[in-house]
Order: C-alpha cells, then sequence, then structure tokens
C-alpha cells in the first residue's frame, strides 16, 4: 500500500461532495467556495483532497473507490466553488454502483442526478437514431 502524503487534520470537516459515472470516468465534484491551499492525492484506491474555505474552514474528504483507477490519467481542476475531478476507471464500460468501496454511504457524498445517464444502452439509443434517420433519408 502507498504511503499517504497528506495527512488528515485534527480539526477538520467533509465538504459535500456529488458523483456521477460515465463509461471511462467517474466525475467527482467537491463543493467548497473560494478554495484554497488546495492538496489533491489520487492513488489506484483512493482519493484525499485537503484544503481550506473562504472562511478558513479545513475541508478533509477521502474517498476509497469501488474499483481501481488510473491515477496518471486522473485529473483535478479547481474552480471558484468547487473541485472537479475527472477519475479515470482502470475497467471502463463497468458501472460503478457507488462511488465508494464501503457499502456504508457518508451523508457528504450524493449523486448529481442533473448529470446522470443510463450509459449502458447508450450506444443502443445512437444506433436507434441512426436508423430512424436512414429511414428518413431514404423517403426523400
Amino acid at each position: 500500500m502507498n504511503k499517504r502524503t497528506i495527512v488528515r487534520p485534527d480539526e477538520s470537516q467533509a465538504a459535500q461532495t456529488l458523483w456521477f459515472d460515465r463509461k471511462k470516468y467517474v466525475t467527482v465534484n467537491i463543493i467548497v467556495h473560494r478554495p484554497k491551499d488546495v492538496q489533491v492525492e489520487i492513488q489506484d484506491d483512493y482519493m484525499i483532497l485537503c484544503c481550506k474555505n473562504e472562511d478558513d474552514d479545513v475541508i478533509y474528504n477521502e474517498i476509497h473507490f469501488y474499483d481501481k483507477v488510473l491515477r496518471f490519467d486522473s485529473r483535478e481542476r479547481v474552480y471558484d466553488r468547487s473541485i472537479n475531478f475527472l477519475i479515470r476507471k482502470i475497467t471502463p464500460d463497468v458501472a460503478w454502483p457507488r462511488l465508494q468501496k464501503d457499502p456504508a454511504k457518508p451523508s457528504w457524498i450524493q449523486v448529481d442526478f442533473d448529470n446522470w445517464r443510463d450509459w449502458e444502452h447508450e450506444e443502443d439509443d445512437g444506433m436507434a437514431e441512426y436508423e430512424d434517420y436512414m429511414d428518413v433519408s431514404q423517403v426523400l
């Protein structure tokens, strides 16, 4: 197991975390207003975020992933109101039923239903649209 470079501070709290699943990636958005002193560690089976918000509250989120990820092909981006992560799955085309390995869900992790899609049938939907297009083009 890898040695952690970020240690959990004594006085810290978790930030609200929204996530959604795609074929090759899992997207994780951690809501922190005006984040500063951002530290991120992404490993094959977990990620850690430690930062401060606009009120200097210490934020610490540690997530042990449902499945292994490609840490070198995963990235984060800091925005004014959130920190967004694009986590590359090691096994694409496999749906994650939850973000964490542990089936007990912490209250601060939620599914981002605004961005959620049932991508498992995405190719079938695309093929149906293509067939509809071909039917229309033959009529013309």
